[in-house]
């Protein structure tokens, strides 16, 4: 009991409290390159959604591509974040300790 009560505040320890974050889910090529463009291109997508969705596919993990900040985040809920794939959200979650992943709580489109 105790080493689990430990555990459990490790892991807490490693990411901050919650905060809101306003993006784009992207893929995480695309997000570390703040754009679909170039990838667009090379998937013949004539969209965000379908080039994000494409580029999971080929090995890409979803992402959030904050603007403001120029600033890309890992997410820990791929499920989550797939029913959001090229679109403008709020994700609400909070940041590891690297500061490059949220454990998302939640994702809301804008």
């Amino acid at each position: 009991m105790k080493r689990s009560l430990f555990i459990f505040a490790l892991s807490a320890a490693a990411f901050g409290a919650d905060k809101s974050f306003t993006g784009e889910i992207m893929d995480s090529q695309c997000a570390d390159m703040a754009s679909h463009d170039n990838m667009m291109k090379g998937e013949g997508a004539t969209n965000a959604k379908e080039c994000t969705i494409a580029c999971v596919k080929k090995g890409g993990t979803y992402s959030l591509y904050v603007p403001a900040a120029k600033q890309s985040y890992k997410l820990d809920n791929q499920k989550k974040a797939a029913a959001f794939a090229g679109q403008k959200v709020t994700v609400t979650g909070s940041v590891d300790s690297s500061g490059d992943s949220i454990k998302v709580a939640n994702i809301q489109a804008q």
